[in-house]
């Protein structure tokens, strides 16, 4: 929890089988969004869905190569959150403000349960539209759901993002 930038990848076990990179503690993450919870979903090909802890906004990013997932999340990112028209200036300070990715394993049953959900209506999605269907779009559309944590707050995390990064710019 040191000086330098970076989140962490709250990994279920079939993920970080796939990745083979090294666990630790949870870092404090110098971001907007917090950390994130990721798993793998055995499509063809293999994607990797990842969760923000505090939003509970969903990025489908390829999961090939597995090793490099961490690196690649930040540029995947940036085009989920620019899809959803994320003010570029939060955009850029958020990319910019992750730094390195650290891996961890799940600590949130809360969070796995998000997962399964999100898991489920992509499969529906994919049914339905095709397994071409971009992964951005699918991230954007699936961001729309109602998410039983955030009934309380903004109710979907498309609608959560928006009032965090209302925030953010404040």
């Amino acid at each position: 929890m040191g000086a330098h930038p970076g989140f962490t990848l709250h990994a279920t076990k079939k993920l970080l089988d796939r990745v083979k990179q090294p666990v630790a503690e949870p870092v404090e993450p110098t971001t907007a969004l917090g950390n994130w919870y990721a798993t793998a979903v055995f499509w063809k090909p293999q994607v990797a869905l990842l969760v923000n802890e505090c939003t509970l906004l969903p990025v489908f990013v390829p999961l090939a190569p597995a090793a490099t997932l961490a690196r690649r999340f930040p540029d995947e990112l940036r085009q989920v959150l620019g899809a959803h028209g994320v003010d570029p200036r939060f955009v850029d300070d958020e990319i910019r403000s992750m730094g390195v990715g650290h891996y961890a394993k799940t600590i949130s049953r809360s969070l796995l349960g998000v997962m399964t959900e999100l898991t489920f209506l992509a499969n529906v999605h994919r049914e339905k539209r095709g397994a071409d269907a971009d992964l951005v779009t699918l991230s954007v559309r699936l961001a729309r759901t109602p998410m039983s944590p955030l009934y309380k707050r903004h109710v979907s995390p498309d609608h959560e993002l928006k009032a965090l990064v209302e925030e953010a710019m404040r």
